[in-house]
């Protein structure tokens, strides 16, 4: 995974990969864009430098996380992922939308959006 520098901060500091023991606590509250994933696969490559691109726009305001579906299968079964990779916002610990498959910017921001008002 690349990091790439925004606003003085590192992807890491923005978009954070998130293991089964930190997910409850990392999803608890505020609005989190949860985008289950797996190193192999290859579109979620593709998605990875969207969610970076997004990142600094919702710093403060929205969490962008990243969950291993290789190590953290019991979440993926708990929110329905079949395929990846699939991007699932939460807001106070409820989903309220999900999206299957490589997602654009705009379409992650609208959704984003939404979910903060």
């Amino acid at each position: 995974m690349s990091a790439g520098y925004h606003k003085g901060n590192t992807m890491a500091d923005l978009v954070q990969v998130v293991g089964a023991d930190e997910f409850e606590t990392a999803t608890q509250s505020g609005v989190i864009l949860v985008d289950f994933f797996a190193s192999w696969c290859r579109p979620c490559r593709m998605q990875a430098p969207i969610l970076e691109q997004i990142a600094p726009d919702f710093e403060g305001r929205a969490k962008i996380i990243k969950v291993d579906t290789d190590h953290a299968q019991d979440i993926a079964v708990r929110f329905g992922v079949q395929s990846i990779p699939t991007l699932v916002i939460l807001k106070n610990g409820e989903k309220v939308a999900q999206f299957v498959g490589v997602q654009q910017a705009e379409s992650l921001k609208i959704a984003l959006e939404k979910a903060i008002e």
